[in-house]
């Protein structure tokens, strides 16, 4: 493993994905980034996810190499947005689709949550066990779970009206100007009103703190393929299976990092 990565050569990446991986049971995290245009890990490390850490990633790389990163692809955790700004000034962040969709689908998870407190009898068995059907894409839906799930959102309106602004949401990522990506977020937002959902209001909210990085994605230079980070952590998940009570912390970094790599 260690000849592989020594043939890959010195990280000069310019497009990069930062992500965390659970080391441990009790949130223990180490930082994983990788080079988006090679589709490889090249670093994992640091003692957490604090800006620290994620400083020291930056440290690896060299002032040289940090300068020459143009977009850097995060969630929305505040250190490591913060340790790219200090070390890359001059890169573009851009949040993580698929971390924000995860937000938006723990605000439409409560809503079912609060449903099914409020509920009983028939109305409380339509949501009972729906958790997966309201959060999978409608494609990996089959049969059975999909006519449940329409018996649901016909049954509880709330809950319809919850999942149709999620389902919804996915468009924000489709438009090539930040005025019409805004003109979309706005009228998204209209929608939640008189709707009691505080969950999505509280979502909106956030989206509003971070809107910057979102809409980056707007820009043609930005528009890159998302997939790989979430794909690594699968993948990193796989491994940590597999090594099930591994405790030598090196091995699962070499695994890490040559992961995407051709056999020598």
């Amino acid at each position: 493993m260690r000849e592989q990565l020594a043939k890959g050569g010195k990280a000069r990446p310019q497009l990069i994905g930062i992500d965390e991986i659970s080391v441990r049971k009790g949130h223990e995290y180490r930082i994983v980034v990788s080079d988006l245009e090679k589709h490889q890990p090249i670093w994992f490390g640091g003692a957490d996810r604090s800006e620290t850490s994620m400083d020291e990633f930056y440290g690896f790389l060299g002032d040289k190499a940090a300068k020459r990163v143009r977009l850097a692809v995060m969630d929305m955790w505040k250190p490591f947005r913060n340790s790219t700004l200090k070390n890359a000034p001059q890169a573009a962040i851009l949040f993580d689709k698929f971390h924000i969709i995860r937000h938006l689908g723990e605000a439409l998870d409560k809503v079912r949550k609060q449903e099914f407190a409020r509920l009983s009898g028939k109305d409380r068995t339509f949501i009972k066990g729906q958790k997966y059907a309201l959060l999978a894409h409608p494609e990996n839906l089959k049969g059975p779970a999909r006519k449940t799930l329409k018996l649901l959102l016909g049954a509880n309106k709330r809950l319809n009206t919850a999942y149709l602004l999620k389902e919804s949401f996915g468009q924000l990522w489709d438009y090539n100007s930040e005025a019409w990506a805004r003109k979309f977020f706005d009228g998204w937002r209209e929608q939640l009103k008189w709707q009691r959902l505080k969950q999505y209001e509280k979502f909106a909210e956030m989206i509003e703190r971070h809107w910057d990085g979102i809409a980056a994605y707007c820009k043609p230079e930005n528009k890159v393929a998302l997939g790989f980070v979430k794909g690594l952590n699968n993948k990193i998940r796989v491994i940590q299976r597999r090594a099930c009570g591994l405790h030598d912390e090196e091995y699962l970094k070499l695994k890490v990092l040559t992961c995407t790599l051709p056999a020598i």
